[in-house]
């Protein structure tokens, strides 16, 4: 994935980002409280014998910074319902073990209630260490960029599969901005709350872009953590 016209991120202004790597693929996650990460199904479902390392505390992954905190996942739980299909249900739930230690730069975001909705309009951010348009190298330094929610119908015009109640569209529609996958699985934050989660686009396409809408899934969060 990529972050397109977007800007290096201040080091640590994203304490809750969280750094998926599978050794081939690599993805974004956010933390919800010390021991658990949401991300997209879509970043390990069909794969077999996955081991997810999860990195907190980075700026920079290619380096070994001293505010880093690496986890090996031995536990995640995708949707059920999840279809690679539609790209319905695209969420999953991590459980780290031990749990992480909070610091300055390893802190957990807070998600919204039950079926709270961001209004179109909204101005919101996306982070991720996907490629990055001018270079096409992958990005090794967080990068962040400006979404802005949009219409539903924006997304049900152009996109066969967008469904409102789950899913939430946004994107810049001068089509300057985006993210790639790479940046897959990162939070869309708004107003201070990780409202979605990097899901899909279309093809050759930068506007608009799907994220999962998490407050849809607050229920099934809550039961996971429960576990």
């Amino acid at each position: 994935g990529r972050i397109i016209g977007g800007s290096e991120a201040k080091p640590h202004s994203w304490p809750y980002m969280a750094y998926l790597s599978t050794g081939k693929s690599r993805c974004g996650g956010f933390l919800i409280r010390p021991d658990a990460v949401l991300s997209a199904a879509h970043c390990v479902a069909g794969k077999t014998n996955v081991n997810i390392t999860v990195t907190l505390g980075a700026h920079n992954v290619t380096k070994r910074e001293r505010s880093q905190q690496k986890f090996r996942v031995g536990h995640w739980v995708i949707h059920p319902n999840y279809s690679p299909d539609t790209s319905e249900n695209d969420i999953m739930l991590l459980k780290l073990k031990p749990k992480a230690r909070m610091t300055k730069q390893v802190s957990y975001i807070s998600l919204p209630s039950h079926n709270e909705r961001v209004k179109p309009g909204t101005k919101c951010k996306v982070a991720g260490w996907g490629r990055t348009l001018r270079t096409g190298d992958v990005a090794s330094v967080l990068m962040e960029v400006d979404l802005e929610v949009q219409n539903d119908h924006v997304c049900e015009d152009s996109l066969k599969n967008y469904l409102p109640e789950s899913m939430i569209c946004a994107g810049d529609m001068n089509g300057k901005k985006a993210f790639y996958q790479g940046d897959s699985g990162g939070p869309l934050v708004c107003n201070g709350k990780a409202h979605g989660i990097v899901s899909y686009r279309q093809k050759n396409s930068v506007f608009p872009e799907v994220f999962t809408r998490v407050s849809h899934f607050e229920c099934w969060i809550r039961e996971q953590l429960r576990k």
